[in-house]
């Protein structure tokens, strides 16, 4: 009997072992995903007017829809689907900082509201948001910071239900630091919310989360000028 018993804490433990292992395994951040391309631009010669644009799948999927808006331009874009401000923070340093940009341009916080990662927690999102602009500014990096666009709904988590006042509420708080830390603040949700006030304009959106090439040329005729701005 004593040996059952040790024989079975023995497999407890290698079964929780191999749980902590798996457990691991998981890239969260997602560092792989742009760790190709980022030791392809560290290995170029350094360029003063490098722009980084950093978020979620709004900002994966630009150079998608506007490819020339980025290729044009020689943008450097760094979204992942997905993601919230707690990954972004993780992986701040290899897919913003090591490039060694002029500038980032951040758009951030949807997918913190729809609660991928954490339950939402404005003061903790804008606390991220304020992280990311600290190390931008220790490695002299502008930044401008954007407003989260509008969404009356998650198809993915319809368990929200106050998406548009929480939007609403944290585009305040970020252009109220921006103003308090003199970053340009760019306001894509005004120029893209919908007559009802809540969602983003159906012309824009074929998800009402994304924008479409209509919306991204929205979202450029109001980024690009401040970038020349900041640049110049």
């Amino acid at each position: 009997m004593k040996t059952n018993a040790k024989t079975i804490l023995l497999s407890f433990a290698v079964a929780i072992t191999a749980l902590t292992a798996n457990a691991l395994k998981p890239d969260w951040a997602m560092f792989d995903t742009y760790a190709q391309s980022n030791e392809e631009i560290k290995s170029k010669p350094a360029d003063k007017k490098r722009v980084v644009f950093f978020g979620n799948s709004i900002t994966e999927l630009w150079p998608q829809r506007s490819a020339a808006f980025f290729t044009d331009n020689g943008y450097i874009g760094r979204g992942i689907s997905g993601q919230t401000t707690y990954q972004f923070l993780s992986r701040f340093r290899e897919d913003v900082v090591e490039l060694h940009p002029a500038l980032v341009v951040i758009n951030a916080a949807t997918n913190d509201i729809a609660e991928n990662s954490h339950k939402y927690d404005a003061e903790k999102t804008m606390g991220n948001i304020k992280s990311m602009v600290e190390i931008a500014k220790a490695n002299k990096i502008k930044v401008i910071l954007t407003s989260t666009l509008p969404c009356s709904e998650f198809g993915w988590n319809k368990d929200i239900k106050d998406a548009p006042e929480k939007i609403e509420d944290l585009n305040r708080r970020i252009a109220a630091y921006a103003k308090e830390q003199k970053i340009p603040f760019v306001d894509y949700y005004k120029a893209m919310l919908a007559d009802d006030g809540r969602s983003l304009r159906p012309e824009y959106t074929n998800d009402g989360v994304h924008p479409v090439a209509e919306g991204y040329a929205v979202m450029e005729s109001l980024v690009a000028p401040v970038i020349r701005n900041v640049l110049k």
